[in-house]
């Protein structure tokens, strides 16, 4: 079986914030909170939307589920689009996909969000597999996601006859790619290495001590780490 390489989407394979950080605003200003300026909301970017609702701007689950909706009110029709592929990207997943691994997403966004977007800048068939978020919240959590999506690509991951070969599968032929603890952590518990990218959203230091596995400063410096692992 051929290795399977998990991307995250956004702050690792594009430069999401001005869409993000917008919807946000948006949603704050239908809520009748203070409108935060956008140096102040770049922790939206990578967590569940609720979560942050919830510990950034303090709202109650009741008024963080409204929140989405407004969020989304924005996002759905301009702030997906507010958005830009990091360069070398569509070059590294042709390089990927040439030398014969599987690929996949592995995104917190709506998974409907994420098809938009791929398609959008023309990497929807660059992936085997496109794992996000459900609308109404049942899968939000990124060991949720990454789970999901390792199913999809055939590895046994809960049921209990085949969990010991399935798992030592995972942790023998599936990496985790991402920009924030939340990807190296939810990869570390399905028994996943994860390469960190220090590009994107998260800090060096926030990924290492999240205990990623291996970093990348570049998508150059992230083809050779993914074509050396394991060692």
């Amino acid at each position: 079986m051929h290795r399977l390489i998990l991307f995250d989407l956004d702050g690792t394979l594009t430069e999401s914030h001005p869409g993000i950080i917008r919807s946000v605003q948006y949603a704050l200003e239908r809520m009748g909170y203070p409108v935060l300026p956008e140096d102040e909301l770049y922790c939206f970017v990578g967590p569940p939307l609720t979560d942050s609702f919830t510990s950034v701007i303090h709202m109650s689950e009741e008024e963080a589920g409204r929140a989405v909706a407004c969020y989304r009110e924005y996002f759905s029709t301009k702030g997906k689009y507010e958005n830009r592929v990091y360069a070398g990207i569509p070059e590294l997943l042709e390089r990927l996909r040439a030398d014969g691994f599987l690929l996949g997403i592995a995104s917190s966004k709506p998974e409907v969000f994420v098809r938009d977007i791929l398609g959008h800048f023309g990497l929807l068939n660059s992936f085997d597999m496109i794992c996000g978020a459900t609308m109404d919240g049942s899968r939000s959590e990124k060991p949720d996601i990454i789970r999901y999506a390792l199913r999809q690509a055939g590895y046994k991951t809960e049921d209990a006859a085949d969990a010991e070969h399935g798992m030592a599968a995972v942790r023998r032929e599936a990496v985790m790619v991402g920009d924030r603890k939340y990807d190296v952590t939810g990869a570390h518990a399905m028994g996943m290495a994860a390469v960190g990218v220090t590009w994107g959203y998260g800090s060096r230091e926030e990924l290492t001590a999240s205990g990623a596995d291996a970093l990348a400063a570049d998508p150059e410096e992230l083809y050779r780490v993914l074509r050396r692992m394991p060692e």
